[in-house]
């Protein structure tokens, strides 16, 4: 071996390049290839049912030609439309009520931490067992028995269309508020307790603070925040699919959804994949103004 080549492999051997290997081949071994190979099947007309397959671009004419395709999109993105505003607006609400406790020396704010973080630790498919029992539509149902007390009910939580569209968002909102929690409270310690000490000795109540000068101080980390919500929400599947499979009829399916059951119910691999790289698609866009957002914020 001549000296510039054991000066390489000494190079190598002492940077990172060699530990970073076994990640870098994990990644395009599980994350990779797979991502490339569902690229290339929505290019096909590919079944699950036959081995034989020609590479064409019907796959996605098909999925826009679906009669249901446009439905799907709807519930989708009325659900997360509505996960997303109210997921935002509980973590908001729930990490300034945290943060003006700590600046009070009020306790109990890490007790309210951490019982807001309990649904961030539920795996999604427990999640959908759990809200499946809350709203069990008999009237010994969790749910329907309180609405009864008040003489409310019994309510058709998951029979009826449309109100199971809510109940799906509501307990993706449960699920989902711990995350806006923690980034914005997060965003919330970053604010100078001065600025806000100046401003009422300047007399500005409550309101006038949270609108004008805390909310705008920390207007990056509000963005960024909507941005994983809006990702997480488009990736929902365990959830919904333990909740409801989609049902009844087709009034839950989401677009995530609509892929796996095209594929494993349908057997249309070239259709579903075809579903699958525009989900793909939606949630690169979604990165894109992540990593925007994140390097307009780096300092210079």
């Amino acid at each position: 071996m001549s000296r510039r080549a054991r000066a390489i492999a000494k190079g190598i051997a002492r940077g990172p390049a060699l530990w970073l290997l076994p990640l870098a081949v994990f990644l395009v071994v599980f994350f990779l290839y797979p991502v490339i190979d569902v690229i290339r099947l929505s290019l096909t007309n590919s079944k699950m049912t036959s081995a034989r397959f020609i590479y064409t671009l019907g796959s996605y004419a098909r999925v826009f030609r679906d009669s249901g395709f446009l439905g799907t999109l709807v519930i989708t993105f009325v659900f997360v439309g509505l996960s997303v505003l109210f997921q935002f607006l509980l973590g908001m609400a729930i990490a300034l009520a945290v943060d003006r406790g700590e600046r009070l020396g009020a306790g109990g704010s890490v007790v309210t931490r951490s019982v807001a973080l309990v649904s961030w630790a539920i795996p999604g498919v427990a999640i959908g067992i759990i809200w499946n029992i809350l709203y069990n539509e008999s009237p010994s149902g969790v749910l329907n028995y309180l609405l009864g007390t008040i003489g409310i009910g019994p309510i058709s939580f998951l029979s009826n269309p449309t109100i199971a569209l809510f109940a799906i968002s509501f307990a993706n909102v449960w699920r989902g508020t711990a995350q806006s929690m923690i980034l914005l409270y997060a965003g919330l310690k970053t604010v100078p307790v001065e600025t806000l000490e100046a401003a009422e000795v300047d007399g500005a109540n409550e309101r006038q603070k949270i609108f004008r000068i805390t909310i705008p101080s920390i207007r990056p980390v509000i963005m960024i925040t909507i941005l994983l919500n809006i990702i997480n929400t488009f990736n929902t599947f365990d959830m919904i699919m333990s909740l409801t499979g989609g049902g009844p009829g087709r009034s839950t399916e989401v677009l995530v959804l609509k892929a796996y059951t095209t594929i494993f119910q349908l057997l249309d691999l070239g259709k579903g994949s075809a579903i699958a790289v525009l989900l793909l698609a939606v949630n690169i866009v979604m990165s894109l103004f992540y990593i925007r957002i994140y390097r307009g914020e780096e300092p210079a």
